[in-house]
Parts: structure tokens; C-alpha cells; sequence
């Protein structure tokens, strides 16, 4: 990637259109952090499919993944890039149906596609918190979430439901909040994440830190590709190989090379196979549409995810949920394999 149009961040912003954002100011209602910080001024981007009915009792949550967002269903257009990243599955007479349910997705705190993140204008100094935004948990953003359901009026969600970093949050509302969840979906995730998750993120968040133009987190000022998006997309293909098996990269790309016309048969250094050209394809599409600084704090959550952290253990904390329970794994995933769920 040697281009040059791309932007500081990706981010969303009050400039651009809101599309089905809907916004939850939750103005001097401070959240408390785990890290022993506290947030005003927060603000929850969400969006909603379907009608809440008269008890409240059909409203279901769902919890997006790392660089997810809250458009979980529904078109490309103003204010939303790309469609919806469940489109297949939330709507009318679809697995999650929108005319018998009432559908919730917030985009997470610390997040850059509307909710209150490091991209976001701090209150006490009118710029950008940047670096000064504090380390955040999962629980922490299932906090955000909580009073997201008090606003809508929603005592009890018939299902929360998420996969990968969804999933952790789906854990941490029914550990947390037990009489608040009437059924769990966790999909390809884990209850405490390991060494080997772990240290992928690190090789993620060191290639943003050493990207120059990263700036110690304050970069939201920069000129048009001047801002850290090599860094970027470098811990974007890093963590895109570890969402898909060996057997799967051997499956679509085999040993493709990407440019059959390559001189000398494509043995040229920089000549590329077909699998580099779909990482560099999928660190293209995040600079421009996610933040390096949400990047690296989400990472960080999902790093310090651990359901049994303060609850006495691990076997404590699961004893909790008395919700039904599906757990399901995905076989090629290889960051969240089917033995931890």
C-alpha cells in the first residue's frame, strides 16, 4: 500500500451523516471504569430494528466484534460504508426477526462509530482525547450498555447475543447482571483470554506504536495520509490471519500469485502471492473506516478479558449465569478455537 489519500482516522464524526445512528447523551452521569478513571459527557451511538413491545419483553441485544460497529443490519448508504455485518441474519422473517423482535446494537465504548472513544472531544479541553483517553474493559463497555437498556425502558433482554469480542460482552452481562438476560449466545469467543490471543494483540499494538506518525496517540490533526495508517493496517493483517485456519488460506489462495505477468516468473522480492494482496485488501478497508487509537484500547479489552478477575475464580464467576446457554464455535477460527467455548 503506497497510498497517500488516507486519512487521520477513520472515525466517524458529527460532520458526516448519522444514518440510523440514533445518540444517548449521558451528560454528568459519570461511568466508572475499572482502571479507577471516570467518564462524563459519554455518548452511546446505537441503532434499533423492529418495535418494543408494551412489557419491554421482546428487545433482544447484540454485541459487536472488535471493529465492529452498530449496523448490524441494513444497507450501505449515507453515514454506513459498507451493509450491515449481519445483514443475512437480523430482519424482517431472517433467524433474528425483526417483526417479533425488537433489535439493539451500540457501538462499544471506546469505539470510533459514534459512542464516546479517543477520537471523541474531551470536555474539559475541546480537542480530541487522543492519548488521554483511559484504558477500558469489556466490562466497562457492558456498563455503557446498561444504561443504554435503562434509556429504552428494558428491564430484561429476551437475548444477548455476540461473537469474538460480542461474545465477551454477552458473558459479561450475564455474570454481571444475571436477572438482566433472559438467554446467552456466545459464538467463537473465550472466558479468559490466553497467551497466544495475548500476544497477537501485542504484535497488532507495537506496529501502531512504532508507526511514526502515529504521534503518541495525538494525531487527529494530521493532514490526509499523515496519519498512522501504516501502522494500521499492519495489525490488521496480522489479525486477519489469525481469523481463518491454514486449511482455509490453502482453500482461496493456494500459492496464487497475485500479478501473473510478473517478471521472472514472480521471484521478484516484492512480488506478491494472492494471500498478500487480500491482507492488504482488508488493511485498506479498516483505515478508512476505523480509528488506530480505538484499535489498540479495544485490543487491549479483549486482552484483559477475564470473567473471573475479582469473583473469587473461574468456576464463581461462571455459576452466575442462570441464563440458557448457547455457546457455538467456529472450526476455522484459530484466535478463538471451538475448545474454549
Amino acid at each position: 500500500m503506497h497510498r497517500t489519500d488516507y486519512p487521520a482516522t477513520g472515525a466517524w464524526s458529527a460532520a458526516l451523516p448519522a444514518g440510523r445512528r440514533q445518540f444517548l447523551s449521558l451528560g454528568e452521569r459519570a461511568i466508572a471504569l475499572d482502571v479507577g478513571a471516570t467518564l462524563r459527557d459519554v455518548v452511546v451511538a446505537y441503532e434499533t430494528w423492529g418495535t418494543l413491545n408494551d412489557d419491554a419483553s421482546n428487545a433482544i441485544l447484540i454485541c459487536h466484534a472488535w471493529t465492529g460497529d452498530s449496523h448490524v443490519a441494513g444497507s450501505a448508504g449515507e453515514g454506513h460504508p459498507t451493509p450491515g455485518w449481519w445483514e443475512g441474519l437480523v430482519g424482517p422473517g431472517l433467524a433474528i426477526d425483526t417483526n417479533e423482535w425488537f433489535v439493539v446494537c451500540s457501538n462499544v465504548l471506546g469505539g470510533c462509530q459514534g459512542t464516546t472513544g479517543p477520537a471523541s472531544t474531551n470536555p474539559a479541553t475541546g480537542r480530541p482525547y487522543g492519548s488521554a483517553f483511559p484504558v477500558i474493559t469489556v466490562r466497562d463497555m457492558v456498563r455503557a450498555q446498561l444504561r443504554l437498556a435503562d434509556s429504552l425502558g428494558v428491564r430484561r433482554w429476551h437475548s444477548v447475543i455476540g461473537g469474538s469480542m460480542g461474545g465477551m460482552q454477552a458473558l459479561e452481562w450475564a455474570i454481571t447482571y444475571p436477572d438482566r438476560v433472559g438467554s446467552l449466545v456466545a459464538i467463537g469467543t473465550c472466558v479468559q483470554s490466553t497467551a497466544q490471543q495475548i500476544a497477537w494483540g501485542a504484535i497488532g499494538r507495537r506496529a501502531i506504536r512504532l508507526d511514526p506518525k502515529w504521534r503518541g496517540g495525538d494525531y487527529y490533526d494530521a493532514v490526509v495520509g499523515d496519519g498512522p495508517w501504516q501502522g494500521l493496517a499492519i495489525a490488521r493483517m496480522v489479525a486477519q490471519v489469525t481469523f481463518r485456519s491454514d486449511n482455509v488460506f490453502t482453500d482461496r489462495f493456494g500459492r496464487d500469485l497475485a500479478d501473473l505477468d510478473a517478471e521472472n516468473n514472480g521471484i521478484g522480492l516484492w512480488d506478491k502471492f494472492e494471500v498478500e494482496r487480500y491482507l492488504d485488501h482488508h488493511g485498506d478497508r479498516l483505515i478508512r473506516r476505523f480509528d488506530a487509537n480505538s484499535y489498540l484500547l479495544i485490543g487491549k479489552a479483549m486482552d484483559l478479558h477475564d470473567v473471573a478477575r475479582g469473583r473469587g475464580g473461574l468456576a464463581r464467576a461462571m455459576s452466575r449465569i442462570t441464563a440458557p446457554t448457547l455457546a457455538l464455535g467456529i472450526s476455522s477460527d484459530i484466535l478463538y478455537p471451538t475448545y474454549q467455548q
